[in-house]
């Protein structure tokens, strides 16, 4: 499939009248065409079952590359799935666009992609450890994003726990950043971890709550019984 075939495609879905509230809600600078996300959905689970790994990966960073709102969505989509072997191009391919990231939720599209190399690979967390330095704000938001697998298992084996742990360690180097998005990202991990790990929830903020902001103190804590 070409990259022409592939925005035809898209552009067949566009609702008259669409763009301009989606521009608007998701705070866009880019190209918005208007296309419903389940509309996104139904069209790359088509063009997963079709192309193959080496095709997929060509055609999300075309389509990654166009800086179309909805294009750099469907590249994201293209690329999450839980089984991708071999997996090397696409993980790569995931991290380039880090740098690009300007909204939630083009980065929370592409980190649902990312998060599934990163369980298929956890050494690359050492990759990951890296955004939390880096002085682009979304980056460093993504970290925490791509990284939400770690709160959600009620039985984690050692080695998870030890990235579990090794992760509130970057949320604990995020609770004096005054940016919103920091926070929330920080609230979120907590927030989620929370229903399956309270302890831990518990521990950090008992140590760093009063230093973060009070309503990123109050999602994190919004699971945990008093």
């Amino acid at each position: 499939m070409t990259l022409d075939e592939a925005l035809e495609t898209l552009k067949a879905h566009i609702e008259p009248g669409r763009a301009e509230g989606q521009a608007k809600y998701h705070k866009q600078t880019s190209k918005v065409l208007g296309i419903p996300n389940p509309a996104l959905n139904d069209i790359t689970k088509i063009w997963r079952q079709t192309l193959t790994i080496a095709e997929r990966v060509t055609l999300a960073d075309q389509l990654w590359q166009t800086d179309i709102f909805e294009a750099r969505v469907a590249a994201a989509k293209l690329l999450t799935q839980a089984r991708i072997r071999p997996d090397d191009a696409a993980w790569t391919l995931i991290q380039s666009w880090v740098p690009d990231f300007d909204s939630w939720a083009i980065a929370d599209h592409a980190c649902m992609a990312g998060s599934r190399r990163l369980i298929a690979d956890p050494t690359r967390i050492d990759t990951v450890e890296s955004w939390t330095s880096s002085g682009h704000m979304w980056t460093r938001r993504a970290a925490l994003v791509i990284t939400l697998s770690w709160t959600k298992q009620n039985h984690p084996k050692p080695a998870d726990l030890a990235i579990r742990d090794r992760i509130l360690g970057w949320a604990a180097g995020y609770v004096d950043d005054p940016d919103w998005f920091i926070q929330k990202s920080v609230a979120w991990w907590l927030r989620d971890l929370s229903k399956h790990d309270p302890e831990r929830t518990r521990a950090f903020l008992d140590q760093y709550g009063e230093r973060m902001k009070p309503f990123a103190r109050k999602e994190a804590g919004k699971y945990l019984k008093t």
